[in-house]
């Protein structure tokens, strides 16, 4: 779907704009937002409807890449959005997607969004523009993880403390300029397809590979914390823990490919996950004290997590958020131990 994005309800978005010698005004490039899906007939029109209602004076279009096994994600799209284009997607994954939906884009600088996620009404706006001063290839911000229920805020609240997000910046905050990795991104095209797009063999940490090869062909990858998006956490706790074991599967695989992208925080779940499968060695072996020290500590670590959680923002949620941190913290580093031992088979 392409339209020219000035008025929504009455707002109308200030406008990207260059003047060269006091001329007419260039008019702001063109956006294409992909979104890449499967199964999301429930989460994407609230993603695709904030799309919609960004206050962005220049070109922009929508492109879903629908991987979907059953057609309720397509038929919801079409349903409510007539205007959004599908692009098919027969390898269901997310990277496949993107590239699909990349190759469709028309316009020269593609914003990522996913089918859980809302992007705020100025976001288009202000990503542009961020991208336009720093020159960088690729700019983004925090994820804003919201919750409608005790379990999904424990999520949202375990996603943004340093004891489940690891110290990554895009989920704890943190000051503008040059990082690792951002949430989703905002993209120069050439740029993007001078590192080659997504990476189609990562089912997981795509997002990281191509900003690693991104930096690596000297390129910027900037932070912006006025760029917040929310995001939607998994429901339960069994879909969660697929998803972080995916984490730890693919960010074993990632650094097989590129061990310069290793950051010593990523090592701690792997560690821990090791660590009490030694505790449990040893208090087999007759050693029960030393072998209760590292779950001791660590479930020490949870409970005071939580109480300090339970004194800003009392319910429900902080009593959940050990169970849901022990979950995030297990479940990532058995995936990396998994895919250690059987870098051939495929986690999903």
């Amino acid at each position: 779907m392409r339209r020219r994005a000035g008025r929504d309800g009455g707002r109308r978005g200030e406008a990207v704009e260059c003047r060269a010698g006091g001329g007419a005004a260039t008019p702001p490039p063109g956006v294409s937002i992909v979104i890449p899906v499967r199964d999301e007939a429930a989460a994407l029109p609230l993603a695709v409807a904030s799309a919609l209602a960004q206050d962005y004076a220049g070109e922009m279009e929508i492109v879903v890449a629908d991987g979907s096994e059953r057609p309720e994600t397509g038929a919801a799209v079409r349903a409510r959005f007539p205007g959004v284009r599908i692009v098919g997607n027969p390898d269901r994954h997310i990277p496949a997607g993107l590239n699909r939906a990349i190759a469709a884009a028309a316009h020269g600088i593609i914003l990522r969004c996913d089918a859980r996620c809302e992007l705020p009404p100025d976001y288009v706006r202000r990503a542009v523009a961020i991208l336009e001063r720093t020159g960088a290839a690729n700019v983004g911000g925090c994820q804003a993880p919201v919750g409608d229920s005790a379990f999904t805020r424990a999520v949202a609240l375990a996603m943004t403390l340093p004891l489940g997000a690891g110290g990554a910046r895009y989920r704890l905050g943190g000051p503008a300029g040059p990082v690792d990795t951002v949430f989703l991104g905002v993209f120069r095209r050439a740029a993007l397809e001078a590192a080659g797009g997504f990476d189609e063999s990562l089912l997981r940490n795509e997002d990281y590979a191509l900003n690693w090869r991104l930096r690596e062909l000297g390129a910027t990858v900037w932070f912006d914390p006025a760029l917040a998006v929310r995001y939607r956490p998994r429901r339960s706790l069994g879909p969660l823990a697929r998803q972080y074991f995916a984490y730890g599967w693919w960010k074993r695989i990632m650094l097989r490919r590129h061990p310069g992208s290793l950051r010593w925080r990523q090592l701690a779940p792997p560690a821990l996950a090791l660590g009490l499968a030694a505790s449990g060695a040893l208090a087999a072996a007759g050693l029960p004290l030393a072998g209760a020290v590292l779950p001791a500590a660590w479930a020490l670590a949870l409970l005071c997590c939580a109480a300090g959680a339970a004194l800003s923002r009392p319910g429900a949620a902080a009593l959940l958020l050990p169970v849901v941190l022990a979950t995030m913290h297990l479940a990532w580093g058995a995936g990396f131990w998994a895919a250690s031992l059987a870098p051939r088979t495929r986690a999903r």
